[in-house]
């Protein structure tokens, strides 16, 4: 209408009208499963039983990918006014690469082991992950453990589709002596995943505005993580290497001694050691 309107009285206009900013809500999970809250109620179930028989229960996942170096990472710490922490414009990956942190959190110890990787986040880098927890703290907790449970996403290294996590898993079992059982949350649920809100994001919150600048400063940054209810966390460099594109064959995986569960046997199943 030919009239001059600066940006604040259109947004007071907004306002007036019932508009606010709002950022984007990540709500839509994708296809709803039928089974999916069944799976939830079966999952519930197999840890109850797992607790009140004293085994141990973990929650697995890889947190993202971070660069190592000085680079912006989200959030604020407190320094001298005027005085922020220098970094990198542009994030392209120096000499030192990235890191894949894989975390095993104990539901009921309210404990975490991250393994911090230096190469691929493949099924055997989430198996040994998985190794070096029950090894470093899992066995002086539970010495009488004879059964793990292990409740993870269904997808990404540790998927229930995943050949190689299977083949890996049943090493493990041999190794240990233990039967393994494993639980998937069901497709597009990850976000339900225990140690999301147990344990990444409490070291999301504890490294925020603190550029990674180390492998060193990575595993101090979350071996210092805890939180009110007691979390206590351990953390380890991985530099081994873990190839990509390895194939398991059909002959490999009818020699694994692996039980499906009647309900959901692709999501439930137990892994029996060989003798």
């Amino acid at each position: 209408m030919g009239i001059q309107v600066s940006h604040v009285a259109v947004a007071g206009l907004l306002k007036d009208m019932g508009y606010s900013l709002q950022a984007n809500q990540k709500v839509k999970e994708g296809n709803f499963h039928p089974d999916r809250d069944a799976q939830f109620t079966y999952i519930y179930e197999q840890v109850e039983i797992f607790q009140e028989n004293h085994q141990p229960i973990i929650s697995v996942d890889t947190k993202k990918k971070e660069l190592v170096g000085d680079f912006k990472n989200a959030g604020c710490q407190w320094r001298p006014k005027g005085k922020p922490e220098r970094v990198r414009v542009h994030d392209f990956a120096l000499e030192s690469g990235k890191v894949a942190p894989y975390g095993v959190y104990d539901l009921t110890e309210n404990s975490g082991w991250v393994n911090l990787g230096t190469d691929h986040d493949t099924s055997a880098f989430a198996v040994e992950s998985i190794r070096r927890w029950w090894h470093k703290m899992g066995k002086e907790v539970y010495p009488k453990a004879t059964r793990l449970l292990i409740t993870a996403d269904s997808g990404g290294s540790n998927g229930y589709r995943v050949r190689l996590w299977k083949k890996e898993l049943q090493r493990l079992a041999d190794g240990t002596g233990m039967i393994m059982t494993v639980c998937h949350f069901p497709p597009g649920t990850s976000k339900w995943n225990k140690i999301e809100h147990r344990l990444f994001s409490f070291i999301t919150m504890n490294w925020r505005g603190k550029p990674l600048i180390s492998h060193e400063v990575i595993i101090n940054l979350i071996a210092s993580t805890g939180t009110k209810s007691g979390l206590r966390v351990q953390c380890e460099l991985d530099v081994n290497k873990y190839p990509k594109g390895l194939k398991v064959t059909n002959q490999e995986m009818k020699k694994l001694q692996i039980t499906p569960h009647e309900f959901h046997g692709e999501w439930n199943y137990t892994l029996s050691h060989r003798v």
